[in-house]
């Protein structure tokens, strides 16, 4: 039990890699945060099965693009929980297209949720894990935010924001004993790829030295890894769990 008495907060935990991460930190013993902002059937879903695994977990809803919001909810967990290891940036969304073709309103949003949203997350928690002295965070990036992906600008700016705000959470934070790093998933066996034609899912994997989509686990397991104790001198690094695609 690698987490026995730490408190995580997940973002986005209802469905695929955010709700294996919350899953897999619970097993490792720490009580979880189960973030969601429409899908209130499926955090609740994660947390009965956490529970019935003998862990501990709650759902908060919140939309993490509204600074206020995610104050708000920060506060209310330190509240009650008294502190906040872990946070796990998770939440995104997609409004894929090409350059040409994407609406100021799709490029505006996505920004919203997976940049500015990990941004309200992380100056919201820093303060409690600075006085903490100690402290995990923990984004999900992306292959494309490493590579770039044509008719994803949006997700990919978005991405590469996530890897440039790490790295410079991780240098003002570093002395107080907080780590920042970030995971760079590449293709890996969620709903959003199981949509995809079969055409298209052959032609990625051409692209994949292993030849193969990844799992949800092969993320939650490096979160696990980088939330413990193991990963305590590591901070600033984007990790790439992508089966060799951006090498």
């Amino acid at each position: 039990m690698m987490l026995e008495n730490k408190v995580a907060l997940v973002t986005g935990a209802g469905r695929g890699i955010g709700r294996a991460i919350a899953l897999a930190l619970a097993a490792e013993g720490a009580a979880v945060i189960v973030n969601y902002n429409g899908s209130a059937a499926r955090a609740a879903e994660v947390v009965a099965q956490i529970e019935e695994a003998g862990g501990k977990a709650e759902a908060i809803q919140c939309n993490v693009s509204d600074f206020t919001a995610c104050g708000e909810m920060m506060a209310d967990v330190i509240k009650r929980y008294g502190h906040l290891d872990i946070l796990v940036n998770n939440a995104g969304i997609t409004r894929d297209n090409l350059l040409m073709k994407m609406s100021e309103e799709d490029f505006d949003a996505v920004i919203s949720t997976n940049l500015k949203g990990a941004f309200n997350c992380v100056k919201h928690v820093s303060r409690q894990m600075l006085k903490q002295k100690s402290g995990r965070i923990i984004s999900i990036s992306s292959v494309s935010g490493v590579m770039g992906n044509a008719g994803q600008a949006n997700y990919s700016a978005s991405k590469a924001g996530v890897i440039g705000l790490t790295k410079a959470a991780a240098r003002e934070l570093a002395s107080r004993g907080i780590t920042v790093n970030a995971i760079a998933p590449g293709f890996i066996k969620t709903e959003m790829t199981d949509v995809l034609a079969d055409a298209v899912k052959t032609a990625v994997t051409e692209q994949i030295p292993m030849k193969h989509f990844g799992e949800v686990e092969d993320i939650a397991q490096t979160a696990v890894f980088l939330a413990s104790e193991h990963a305590k001198y590591i901070t600033g690094q984007v990790i790439c769990v992508d089966g060799g695609m951006a090498m």
